[in-house]
C-alpha cells in the first residue's frame, strides 16, 4: 500500500469493537453549548515507542485492550455515539456502550525510515487503514477509534481518532491519560465530570455584543472546497512538523517583547507565525486580502473564579469541549511593515477579551440564543485566509504517557488530510521539555 508517495505495506491483523467493563448505564447525554460551537470532524494523537524491553505484540494488545475496557467504563461517551434523541428533540451523545474501534496492523517498515517532517507520508497511513476499513466517515460509526500497529522494528505505534464534538484537546489528554495510568493498573490521577448544569445559560440570557466579534452562524459554502480548486496552488494544503528548540523561543520571546514587559512562548511563536503567512501572501500577490489568526482560550480555569474549590475541581475534570477562539484580522501589508513587538501587542490585544470568566458566560448564553442554528468561529466563517493556533504544551507532557511501553520515542496530534482548514498545534517535546514540537496543516 502507498501513502503519500512513501511506500511500505501496511496489514490490518484484527478489528473489534471494545465495549466498556460491565455494567453499563445506558443514557443520553445532552450536548453542552461549547460543543455546539464545534463542527463534526476528527483529531487524533499518535504516541511511537521503541521495541518494547518485554512482552510480545499479541500480550501488548491484549493489556491495552483490556485497559481500554476498564476505561471506558469511567467515560461512557467514548464507548457510545452521537444520535436523534427524539425526546429531546435534538442530537445527543447516547451512552450505549456500543464500543470503540481497535484495530490491529503490522507495517513492512522501521520508525527511523518515518518521515515523521512530513505526517502526509507516514503518519496518515497509521489513520487512513481505519478509513479503508470502515469504509464511512474516519471513525465509522465509532466517537472513537484507536488502533496499535506493529513496525518492522518491533516498535509498536498507537494512535486514537475522537470526534472533536465531544472533546477538547485537554479532554483528549484526560482521556489518554487515564488510559495509560490504567494500562499500568494506577489510579488515573483525574475522574471525568460530564455535569451540565454549572454549563447552563443564566436567565435571563446577556452578552455582550463582543461575542460577534469570535463566533458566527455557519453557512455552508456552496463549493464543499471552500471555492478552492486543485489547479489554485496557492491553498493546497499539507502536514508538517516543525522542532523548536528552547533557545529559539527563547529569542523569539526577546524579540516580541517590549519596553521590558516579557510576551509569553506561545504570544510570541503566534506573533512570528502570523507574520510569516502574511508575508508568504505578500509573495503570492495577496497583499490586499485579508490574514486572520485564531487562538484557543481554555474556559475551565476562568469560569470557576471565584467560585471555590468544588467549582475548580469540576471544571478542571470537565469533559467536553470549554473554548472560545478569538482571532485578530490584518492586511499582510500591515503586518509586513510591523516589529514582532508590536504584532505581540495586537495578539494581547484580541486575547484579552477571552480571558475573563464573563467572557465565557456570554458565550454560553449567546449560543442558547443561536440555536439550533449550526455556528463557527467567525475567522473561519469569513472565507478569508485564517488559521488558527492551539496550545499543547500545559496537558500531560508526551513522555508521561506511558502505556508500559517505555519513554515515548515520537508523539504528536494528529488531524485527517481531508480537513480544509489551517490548525498549528504546539507541544511540548519528549527530548526536551524546553523545546516544542509544532504540528501544522
Amino acid at each position: 500500500m502507498v501513502f503519500g508517495g512513501n511506500s511500505f505495506t501496511v496489514k490490518v491483523v484484527n478489528k473489534v469493537l471494545v465495549h466498556a467493563e460491565e455494567p453499563c448505564n445506558v443514557h443520553w447525554l445532552p450536548f453542552t453549548n461549547f460543543d455546539l460551537l464545534v463542527p463534526p470532524f476528527d483529531v487524533g494523537s499518535t504516541f511511537f515507542y521503541k521495541k518494547p524491553s518485554h512482552g510480545s505484540f499479541h500480550t501488548i494488545v491484549d493489556t491495552l485492550k483490556a485497559s481500554l475496557s476498564r476505561t471506558l467504563s469511567l467515560y461512557p461517551p467514548m464507548a457510545g455515539q452521537i444520535a436523534w434523541n427524539g425526546g429531546a428533540g435534538e442530537n445527543q451523545i447516547h451512552c450505549n456502550n456500543q464500543g470503540v474501534e481497535f484495530i490491529e496492523v503490522v507495517a513492512d517498515v522501521e520508525l527511523k525510515e518515518l518521515n515523521l517532517y512530513n505526517p502526509d507520508e507516514c503518519i496518515d497511513a497509521f489513520y487512513q487503514i481505519a478509513i479503508i476499513t470502515n469504509g464511512l466517515i474516519s471513525i465509522g460509526n465509532s466517537l472513537y477509534m484507536m488502533q496499535v500497529t506493529k513496525l518492522k522494528c518491533e516498535g509498536i505505534v498507537i494512535g486514537v481518532m475522537v470526534d472533536h464534538r465531544i472533546v477538547d484537546g485537554y479532554s483528549a489528554n484526560m482521556f489518554i491519560s487515564s488510559w495509560a495510568d490504567m494500562t499500568r493498573s494506577k489510579t488515573p490521577s483525574m475522574i471525568p465530570s460530564f455535569g451540565r448544569s454549572y454549563l447552563n445559560p443564566r436567565s435571563p440570557t446577556v452578552y455582550s455584543p463582543l461575542i460577534d466579534n469570535v463566533f458566527a452562524t455557519f453557512v455552508p459554502p456552496s463549493s464543499p472546497d471552500n471555492g478552492l480548486t486543485e489547479e489554485d496552488d496557492d491553498y493546497v494544503l499539507v502536514n508538517r512538523i516543525y522542532y523548536i528548540k528552547g533557545e529559539q523561543l527563547k529569542r523569539l520571546q526577546l524579540l516580541a517583547s517590549k519596553n521590558g514587559c516579557r510576551t509569553s512562548k506561545l504570544v510570541a511563536f503566534t506573533s512570528f507565525l502570523w507574520k510569516e503567512v502574511a508575508l508568504s501572501m505578500e509573495e503570492s500577490g495577496k497583499h490586499s486580502e485579508a490574514c486572520n489568526v485564531v487562538v484557543t482560550v481554555d474556559g475551565r480555569r476562568r469560569l470557576s473564579e471565584g467560585d471555590g474549590e468544588e467549582k475548580d475541581k469540576l471544571m478542571a475534570s470537565h469533559f467536553g469541549n470549554v473554548l472560545s477562539m478569538p482571532y485578530g484580522s490584518k492586511k499582510p501589508q500591515e503586518l509586513k511593515d510591523m516589529s514582532l513587538s508590536d504584532i505581540a501587542i495586537e495578539v494581547q490585544g484580541f486575547l484579552k477579551t477571552a480571558t475573563t470568566k464573563e467572557h465565557f458566560l456570554d458565550i454560553i448564553d449567546w449560543v442558547e440564543e443561536q440555536k439550533p442554528l449550526p455556528l463557527i468561529s467567525k475567522a473561519f466563517a469569513t472565507g478569508e485566509m485564517s488559521f488558527s493556533v492551539s496550545a499543547g504544551q500545559r496537558f500531560e507532557t508526551i513522555d508521561q504517557i506511558d502505556f508500559g511501553l517505555g519513554k515515548v520515542t515520537f508523539g504528536s496530534c494528529h488531524v485527517p488530510s481531508e480537513r480544509k482548514d489551517c490548525f498549528v498545534m504546539t507541544m511540548g517535546s519528549p527530548l526536551n521539555n524546553e523545546d516544542w514540537q509544532e504540528d501544522i496543516v
